[in-house]
């Protein structure tokens, strides 16, 4: 038994980096908001309208993080991706926002 566990234990080890890898903002941003970024659902600020986005990157982006991390009108805490981590939706942000100028 003792074995069977130290062989379970060896190969998660051995699992590849990436898939324990953070995604980029692009790839959440393409795989989770941009279900309704893209068309502005719910009045989400549509992905490259600098208009919609410029009163946003306004409030920095700690605060845009902590609107993500809590929800916003329509927007359920985390959007679409509850698996997100902090830096996950910070990229996400980034992406957004660098688009939208």
């Amino acid at each position: 038994m003792k074995k069977a566990f130290a062989l379970a234990a060896v190969a998660a080890l051995m699992l590849p980096v990436a898939a324990n890898a953070e995604r980029t903002g692009e790839e959440v941003y393409k795989t989770k908001c941009a279900v309704c970024h893209v068309a502005g659902v719910a009045g989400a600020p549509k992905f490259g309208d600098a208009a919609a986005w410029a009163p946003r990157a306004e409030k920095g982006a700690d605060a845009l993080l902590a609107t993500a991390k809590s929800g916003i009108n329509a927007m359920p805490p985390k959007g679409t991706c509850m698996d997100c981590s902090d830096a996950e939706l910070a990229a996400a942000i980034d992406h957004m926002l660098s688009n939208s100028k």
